[in-house]
């Protein structure tokens, strides 16, 4: 199959914009694993590491038929009425949620509503799931009924009517051609055929989702929701389905009010939906305040200046699985240090739901293989966890570092730079307790004990430290 598309280019340009804000009463800020590309049963297995490292939810890959190894065929549905490929069937869904659920960690689903599955290289139609999956279906009724969520297996249940114009993406900034046309590799490839909103594709994707929140899903991730109109996903994600759901999009972008595909698809997308989404517009200040003349004062409150999205409705991160596997994000990866110290704003900060990107190597960097059980993120899980529900305060900030406490339960300290930060606060008014010991979770030992109405917090280089009381 031809790979997975890079989505999108990333251009920032200038222009004004105001984001409004909106409730997503259903989120809560508990730490999302990303078990990016996990087999369900490996899933399954790790409930209790993933309970004990602190997680409530797990985000798992998308639960539909699909076929192929490698990770981006995941990401090409050829039939939303079965789970069934390598990553596992509608029984060991099933039983993932069942283990998770007993340990009180919700599962939400990655789901494709867009496109279906590129297939050109190997028919000419536009018929779902076409004649072979079907005479699959047919040599083996009992297991494929067995595993079915909905309808009928006899028949297909998309065709030429339900999709829309054969014609690829070439402006990625044209709101109109990314919403309609294609997703297309070069070179002569067909791209993925676009869906159209008819009753008929809403229906579909309706009982889809009705079926996986049955089986006990609390979230769903939209995957290129950029591609879709508005009237669209609120077409097919009704009041009844995201009843006690946290829905979030994937809507990628260089930057937050301002530039060019914020402005255009993002900034339309909150004022025209509930849902929440992927925090760019923070990553793209995270990743400026870590650059060379990047300043951390600038993390002191993005969302005042537009550059974060409102908490109530951010899922923030330091890494998502494009950004390694697909070679025009690559350059959005951070030094791996960089990276850490950025998980300690995201997990100590107030605002957003944190998610932590877990793979198997697919990218073959070697770097977020069990990311999950790292001792230092599950120490920031742990800080994350504690300090829910209390307000921040920013004690002191500069180019190099950014130190703020979360209520009387924790404190925040970050240096990005290569020497010593030494940051005098004065505490005659901090809700910070004194002579109590305010101990690293990050494994370091270091304590932060106030006894006087100034405090100075040494900051070695290149460190963030997380005191909680």
């Amino acid at each position: 199959m031809t790979p997975f598309l890079t989505r999108l280019r990333l251009k920032p340009v200038l222009a004004a914009l105001a984001l409004g804000a909106a409730s997503l009463g259903s989120a809560q800020a508990d730490v999302i694993l990303h078990a990016f590309n996990w087999k369900y049963a490996d899933v399954q297995a790790r409930a209790a590491q993933i309970q004990a490292a602190g997680y409530r939810i797990v985000l798992v890959a998308p639960a539909y038929k699909s076929e192929g190894t490698a990770w981006w065929s995941r990401y090409q549905p050829q039939d939303y009425r079965v789970i069934h490929g390598p990553l596992g069937d509608t029984t060991a869904f099933k039983n993932m949620i069942a283990a998770l659920n007993a340990k009180g960690i919700r599962v939400y689903a990655d789901v494709l509503l867009n496109h279906m599955a590129n297939e050109a290289y190997k028919r000419s139609d536009l018929n779902y799931p076409g004649t072979a999956v079907l005479n699959t279906y047919a040599g083996n009724p009992t297991y494929y009924n067995g595993i079915k969520l909905f309808g009928t297996l006899t028949s297909n249940f998309l065709g030429a009517g339900d999709f829309g114009q054969a014609a690829c993406i070439n402006n990625y900034t044209d709101v109109w051609q990314v919403q309609n046309w294609r997703l297309c590799g070069g070179s002569g490839d067909a791209g993925l055929p676009d869906l159209v909103a008819n009753s008929w594709v809403i229906s579909q994707q309706q009982q889809y989702l009705q079926a996986l929140k049955n089986m006990g899903v609390k979230g769903f991730r939209i995957d290129a929701a950029k591609h879709m109109p508005n009237s669209h996903m609120n077409a097919v994600l009704t009041s009844t389905i995201k009843s006690g759901m946290h829905v979030f999009g994937e809507i990628i972008t260089g930057g937050g009010a301002g530039e060019l595909e914020y402005d255009r698809f993002l900034a339309p997308y909150l004022s025209g939906t509930d849902h929440g989404a992927y925090d760019f517009p923070l990553f793209a200040t995270i990743r400026g305040a870590f650059g060379i003349n990047g300043s951390l004062s600038s993390l002191v409150d993005p969302t005042a200046v537009g550059q974060a999205l409102q908490p109530s409705r951010a899922v923030t991160f330091t890494i998502t699985h494009d950004i390694p596997n697909n070679s025009g994000f690559r350059y959005q990866i951070m030094d791996a240090t960089d990276e850490k110290l950025a998980y300690a704003y995201i997990m100590g900060r107030n605002g957003g739901v944190p998610m932590v990107y877990s793979d198997n190597n697919e990218s073959g960097d070697n770097r977020w293989v069990n990311a999950y059980d790292r001792a230092d993120i599950k120490g920031m899980v742990r800080f994350h966890n504690s300090v829910q529900g209390s307000d921040m305060q920013v004690l002191s900030h500069g180019q190099c570092h950014l130190v703020f406490r979360r209520g009387n339960q924790g404190i925040v300290g970050i240096n990005k730079c290569g020497s010593t930060v030494n940051a005098t606060v004065n505490m005659n008014n901090s809700v910070l307790w004194w002579n109590t010991n305010y101990t690293d979770t990050l494994g370091s030992g270091n304590v932060v004990r106030i006894s006087s109405g100034s405090y100075t917090f040494a900051l070695p280089a290149r460190t963030a430290r997380m005191w909680m009381r």
